[in-house]
């Protein structure tokens, strides 16, 4: 992650800096296209290692899937029915609960909601048009979310409503730091780089 973010700031500046390029001499396409190449590589080794030291907003002592299960255990119907073996999975760090043949919907809901407060958990439920197999799924999922969390935490998406952790306040001031820091630099750096190319 701190690598990909290092990467995404390289390229943040690449890009600058290739306007810039662009700008003060346009017919010099082999330096406008190692501008927008090597920033990223560099921004990965440089910041990667700083980046990576970031905090998370919730500091997971379990796995978010062992602990999902175990906590959607109860709700299990059978087998051919909903159960955690088929209808719940992770990326690695999120949480996926396919809400389809489901009966007790507001059962699980808001015992994933508890889940929720550590990873974020995606209730998939359908787009809830008319031609879905359980076109009523998806507004009832999302009411039960509405009714206990936040705006802040919470995402709708095509065929799935999302819902993220809180952030620390140790995390949002690091976030708030760091984007200071960038907003200060990124402008200097484009700058001095303006004057050098124009010479």
């Amino acid at each position: 992650m701190g690598l990909q973010a290092g990467a995404l700031i390289g390229l943040y500046v690449g890009f600058s800096l290739a306007t810039i390029s662009v700008l003060t001499d346009a017919e010099k396409i082999n330096r406008t296209i190692s501008l927008m190449c090597f920033p990223p590589f560099i921004g990965s080794i440089i910041l990667g290692p700083f980046l990576a030291k970031r905090r998370k907003p919730v500091k997971l002592s379990r796995k978010p899937l062992e602990m999902a299960r175990e906590i959607l255990e109860e709700f299990n119907e059978g087998q051919g029915n909903w159960r955690v073996l088929s209808h719940v999975s992770s990326d690695g760090m999120n949480i996926r609960i396919d809400m389809h043949n489901l009966k007790n919907i507001e059962g699980v809901v808001d015992a994933a909601l508890i889940i929720a407060e550590q990873s974020t958990v995606k209730f998939i439920v359908g787009r809830g048009t008319s031609k879905s197999s359980s076109p009523e799924l998806r507004e009832r999922v999302l009411n039960r979310v509405e009714s206990k969390v936040s705006v802040l935490r919470r995402t709708r998406k095509a065929k799935s409503i999302e819902v993220k952790p809180e952030t620390s306040h140790e995390y949002d001031t690091y976030q708030n730091k760091l984007n200071k820091v960038l907003f200060i630099l990124l402008p200097i750096v484009s700058f001095l780089a303006w004057i050098e190319m124009r010479n």
